[in-house]
């Protein structure tokens, strides 16, 4: 039996806090949930998952290479329906985001996702589980 129950919040550096904010609360529809103007991060929640935004502390940081690095290989985010995941694409699209890929079958599918970069270079991939 898990001695857990899920995931509280993720913590996630970031090089454009204020951007990457913006990605989520702007484009996806999440809320603000706090501040910590010392650090500074924001986090942010769709209701179901928060994540924590940590500014960096480097003048000059290194991006994350998920082939060399041991570490956030993405983060994976559910959508409910198919058209669900065709307006992410396209709310993605309005706000240049750079898109890895379009909507695509995972392997044979039913199961669709995208994946693409947020402001500070992060992977996210957009999930459907499919019918």
């Amino acid at each position: 039996m898990a001695m857990t129950a899920g995931i509280h919040h993720l913590g996630l550096t970031v090089s454009r806090l204020e951007a990457s904010a913006a990605f989520f609360i702007d484009i996806l529809g999440w809320h603000e949930v706090k501040r910590n103007l010392d650090y500074p991060a924001i986090f942010v929640s769709d209701g179901k998952v928060m994540l924590t935004l940590w500014q960096t502390k480097s003048d000059f940081p290194v991006s994350f290479d998920r082939h060399a690095n041991i570490g956030l290989h993405h983060l994976a985010l559910q959508v409910d329906t198919e058209a669900e995941l065709m307006l992410v694409e396209q709310a993605l699209i309005r706000a240049n985001i750079d898109l890895e890929f379009k909507p695509e079958f995972v392997k044979e599918g039913p199961a669709k996702h995208l994946m693409c970069f947020e402001p500070s270079g992060i992977r996210i991939e957009f999930f459907w589980q499919g019918d």
